[in-house]
């Protein structure tokens, strides 16, 4: 098999986009306001001992920089249900919580309600790795919803339900 040499970046995320990942929320107050990054990069299991999660940043990011000078950080596997959710975090508006449901955990983190995994998190480190940071995160505490719930999906530039699981 011969393999295209073409690693333009629109080639690159086409091609990157055959994986399908979960979205996270990552989440807290900054000066009191809660403010939000979304990201498909979230990876869960990195290690048990320490717990340890983590994602990957675009070096551009104007929230990152305000978000990991925080003692916590609230992340939220989103749920199927949630891409409308997701894209008001994402988006560039003033008040990217409005009418959302929110939770403050008494360390400062914010969690999203309705989502099948919450995490209360504090930066561990983080790595350069081109044009994104690699940024690892240490687990304090963690809630989760029951095996039925089903994660929001990004796969091919799109958002994805997983199927229902059939009755065998």
């Amino acid at each position: 098999m011969a393999l295209d040499v073409n690693l333009e970046p629109a080639v690159l995320r086409q091609a990157f986009g055959r994986f399908p990942s979960g979205i996270a929320a990552l989440c807290a107050r900054v000066d009191g306001v809660p403010e939000g990054i979304v990201a498909s990069s979230f990876t869960v299991g990195v290690s048990l001992d320490p717990p340890l999660v983590m994602f990957a940043i675009q070096n551009t990011s104007r929230t990152w920089p305000e978000l990991r000078k925080q003692p916590r950080i609230g992340v939220s596997v989103l749920a199927s249900g949630q891409k409308d959710a997701c894209l008001q975090i994402a988006s560039k508006s003033a008040d990217r919580f409005a009418a959302l449901d929110i939770e403050d955990t008494p360390a400062g983190a914010v969690l999203l309600s309705d989502a099948v995994l919450w995490l209360d998190c504090s930066v561990e480190a983080e790595y350069p790795a081109g044009d994104h940071q690699v940024v690892l995160l240490r687990v304090h505490g963690l809630q989760f919803e029951d095996k039925d719930s089903a994660p929001l999906v990004f796969h091919a530039s799109e958002f994805h339900r997983l199927p229902e699981p059939s009755l065998v």
